[in-house]
């Protein structure tokens, strides 16, 4: 599976930035998918997953301001973030994963295929 990740930037606090992840290799409705974001001297953290039935599930720190979607269709997972904050600045990535079932605590520990970060800089 590959996966292309795109759509970072500098955004000013309280903008908002959509990133998108085309995957290719393997049937797109078959993966479960997910957004990883690493800010530096910090752990790698899972911001949002995506199941292959479409539930969506959040970290806590983005609840309410991230939205993640899937179009099976064109093969893409999107992350819509809104009201950032200087905190959300992060190299953020596109995950895949093969498991029927899994959970986020499963999800976070890693997920089967990666994507190349892209740069998200919120400035305040």
């Amino acid at each position: 599976v590959q996966l292309q990740a795109f759509g970072g930037g500098l955004v000013q606090a309280g903008d908002s930035l959509r990133l998108s992840c085309a995957a290719s290799g393997r049937t797109f409705s078959s993966l479960n998918m997910g957004w990883f974001r690493q800010a530096p001297g910090k752990e790698r953290e899972l911001v949002a997953a995506i199941t292959t039935g479409g539930s969506k599930h959040y970290s806590g720190s983005v609840k309410g301001r991230f939205t993640i979607s899937r179009d099976n269709g064109k093969n893409v997972v999107n992350l819509q973030m809104n009201s950032l904050k200087a905190e959300d600045t992060a190299v953020y990535y596109c995950a895949a994963d093969n498991r029927i079932t899994g959970s986020w605590d499963e999800y976070a520990d890693g997920m089967d295929y990666w994507g190349k970060g892209t740069l998200v800089t919120v400035s305040s």
